[in-house]
């Protein structure tokens, strides 16, 4: 394992519960105290750590990169994704939607036909709905697992957007006169299909790019279009 890989799968192991001190990071990649002092300066130029006089800070998106990183280094992708939080995923998609002036909510919990659903993140900035499963699959995806995962969010989307008009729902677009369901599915690295049936396929660093040009791309994508014009004047009054 090269020096630089070392030192980042370092990082991602001891900084999942927050700072880490320079000297357990020498002690756990066993590097010399002078090579990880410049190593860990050039991560910082590069943006993906902080760094202080005795200890190394980042945020959920400095880890992120780094897992990039240590994949670009030739790190198991397997071993990256254990060091991850699943929470982590779900906060880079919630802040990727603020960003982009959707209101958002994880964890969204809702019953449609006698059913229990949830999806990871809802993004909604009208008349856009974005459904997000993020997944952080390890190694390469097999097509048909591909198919299932693809399939259950166009079919968790479809519930949903089927559950509205709610008057108990908190979403913005509960009582929009018409909404367009985008389910989406972010990953951890480039996966081989951009598009599984339509439905995109985003490395979770893309997310923020993918969300600046989605208005353009809707017509290509699998979208569910509801009309609630009634329902929603109703619930209004």
């Amino acid at each position: 394992m090269s020096v630089e890989k070392n030192i980042v799968i370092s990082l991602l192991k001891l900084t999942q519960k927050g700072s880490a001190l320079i000297e357990t990071i020498n002690m756990d990649a066993h590097i010399p105290f002078a090579i990880s002092k410049k190593l860990l300066q050039k991560m910082q130029n590069e943006n993906l750590i902080y760094l202080k006089s005795d200890s190394v800070e980042v945020d959920t998106a400095s880890r992120l990169k780094l897992a990039i990183k240590a994949a670009a280094l030739g790190a198991d992708i397997e071993h990256i994704s254990n060091l991850l939080c699943w929470q982590e995923f779900e906060e880079i998609a919630y802040l990727a939607l603020k960003n982009n002036r959707y209101t958002v909510k994880k964890n969204v919990h809702f019953t449609h036909e006698r059913h229990r659903w949830e999806i990871d993140v809802v993004g909604c900035n009208r008349p856009l709905v974005v459904c997000i499963d993020c997944k952080h699959w390890k190694r390469s995806i097999k097509p048909s697992a591909l198919k299932k995962m693809v399939d259950a969010q166009i079919e968790r989307t479809e519930a949903f957007a089927n559950s509205l008009p709610n008057p108990k729902s908190k979403h913005d677009c509960a009582l929009w006169e018409k909404a367009k369901f985008v389910p989406v599915v972010i990953s951890l690295v480039p996966c081989a299909c951009k598009f599984y049936y339509q439905v995109p396929i985003v490395p979770i660093l893309q997310l923020q790019d993918f969300l600046t040009q989605l208005p353009a791309y809707t017509p290509e994508l699998k979208v569910i279009s509801k009309n609630f014009s009634k329902l929603s004047h109703d619930f209004k009054n």
